[in-house]
């Protein structure tokens, strides 16, 4: 943050003093180190209340899930958790914790209670914890944390803009007990939400079933299957400046759904399905239709599919990446495009995928704010 420009002044818990001593954390920011809620070095001892009117922006990194539970309730027994309630500017909490506790139900109750009074989430990631275990809870790389806060993107960039998405796979179901989904962990349209929030957005957001903490944004539908998905954006389309078709529907949806388990029967079974309603084509052919932005996840031939379907479907501009590969794609965090327009197109190196997502909405404004 320092190197980037910012003055950044440090809060400890008492917790956070057993990892790490004040004297490191003084030397980094360059400033003194605040750890007591009454300090008699500040004028009448309220160190809170100067701090509080001194931030632009108040992050937590890393929030345990008591101090979440914490801030959620109210709770000011210490000076961060007093700092929170007197803070007036912008927080951001980078959530860290094991993986069972983050999936706790009140744990979830906490971080929703949290984000309708204003918070925004930072993380977190999945991948190898502190105890062992795998799964949700690792708090973000400080890089991630760092290029949120001052980002790449140029604030103000979709100033009160419309904006709509779609994120995540579809599940299309059998029975009661299965499905046919596909790999997309929604990362890429959650990157993409919070890149157009950091823009100015005014965003919602359609999500398929993901494993995923939903941004800050200004409406979350959550939805299941390809038909409620399409329900979900048509309904939204006819308002909104952009639509980014960033999921991964499901082509096809079985004819018959059957009401108990499908039993083990026969060595070979048919399965017959019929096709799912193409919602970003839909978007498309509105009168007026929003700027419609597609997506085109391919294993072969990737410039001539993406650019048959940027026609076919008469989009403004689509983004093309390949799958199937040994990096980037499905259920990755970092990703490559290949970025189509009538007329132009931009290569978009590999690159984490919050940073791709800003760049790729940097394009979109540009061509979104192109004279016709």
């Amino acid at each position: 943050m320092r190197k980037r420009g910012a003055e950044v002044r440090v809060v400890m818990t008492a917790s956070a003093q057993q990892f790490i001593t004040p004297l490191t954390l003084q030397a980094l920011s360059g400033q003194p180190v605040h750890t007591d809620l009454l300090d008699a070095g500040q004028e009448q001892a309220m160190s809170h209340i100067h701090l509080a009117r001194w931030a632009d922006t108040l992050v937590i990194a890393p929030a345990t899930a008591n101090m979440l539970a914490k801030l959620a309730h109210g709770l000011a027994d210490d000076l961060l958790s007093t700092l929170y309630l007197a803070a007036e500017c912008p927080v951001l909490v980078a959530p860290a914790m094991n993986q069972a506790m983050w999936h706790k139900a009140v744990t979830q109750e906490n971080i929703e209670r949290l984000k309708r009074h204003g918070v925004q989430l930072i993380g977190p990631e999945a991948g190898e914890q502190a105890c062992g275990e795998q799964g949700l809870g690792r708090m973000a790389e400080p890089e991630a944390i760092c290029e949120r806060l001052l980002g790449s993107g140029k604030p103000g960039l979709l100033q009160g803009v419309k904006l709509l998405i779609s994120a995540g796979p579809t599940r299309e179901p059998l029975d009661p007990v299965r499905f046919i989904s596909n790999r997309s962990s929604g990362k890429m349209g959650y990157a993409l939400a919070q890149a157009a929030l950091n823009a100015g957005a005014d965003v919602t957001l359609v999500s398929g079933p993901v494993n995923l903490s939903a941004p800050a944004v200004a409406k979350t539908i959550n939805v299941e299957t390809a038909e409620q998905m399409y329900q979900a954006v048509m309904a939204n389309a006819a308002q909104a400046d952009i639509y980014i078709g960033a999921a991964a529907v499901a082509d096809y949806r079985p004819l018959m759904v059957q009401d108990s388990k499908i039993k083990k029967q026969h060595d070979t079974g048919i399965i017959e399905l019929q096709k799912n309603p193409d919602i970003v084509a839909a978007v498309a052919s509105l009168q007026p239709k929003p700027f419609t932005v597609g997506f085109a996840a391919e294993t072969d031939d990737l410039e001539t599919y993406a650019t048959n379907k940027l026609r076919s479907k008469n989009l403004d501009m689509i983004a093309a990446n390949w799958v199937g590969r040994e990096e980037g794609g499905f259920d990755s965090d970092r990703n490559a495009l290949q970025v189509y327009w009538p007329g132009g197109g931009q290569t978009l190196a590999m690159s984490d995928k919050q940073q791709l997502a800003e760049q790729l909405l940097g394009l979109i404004a540009e061509r979104f704010k192109a004279p016709l």
